[in-house]
């Protein structure tokens, strides 16, 4: 399934607006949320084809959101890429044992987003 929008999930208004910018300019449509919380609900009523989860938030964290998310049969199909500033082995994978089909390191290389988002279908 071709990727055409992808909901951005950031307490960071800097992180949001650099993904905002770099995905925008190549064609993508993007939605914003500022918590896992909000995430979770722009998913099911956005219905986005990608989602990249920071994990380092207030209230329901990446890792939670992206759980709930995966394991919500209204939004299991959505793929879900980590973004977060979160580098040990020991986070990636438990990212990947969330749901999560990626994971990015902060400060995103914006070539190697868009190649990851090319894998999945992008």
């Amino acid at each position: 399934m071709p990727i055409k929008k992808i909901l951005i999930v950031d307490d960071s208004a800097t992180d949001r607006q650099f993904l905002l910018e770099v995905l925008s300019k190549q064609g993508y449509q993007c939605v914003t949320a500022q918590s896992g919380d909000e995430g979770i609900a722009k998913a099911k009523t956005e219905q986005p084809d990608l989602i990249l989860m920071d994990i380092i938030m207030p209230g329901t964290d990446g890792f939670k959101a992206t759980r709930a998310i995966t394991r919500d049969e209204a939004t299991k199909h959505i793929p879900v890429i980590v973004c977060t500033s979160k580098k040990l082995e020991t986070d990636r994978v438990w990212g990947l044992r969330q749901g999560a089909k990626d994971y990015i390191v902060k400060p995103v290389d914006a070539k190697d987003l868009l190649a990851k988002i090319a894998a999945l279908g992008g």
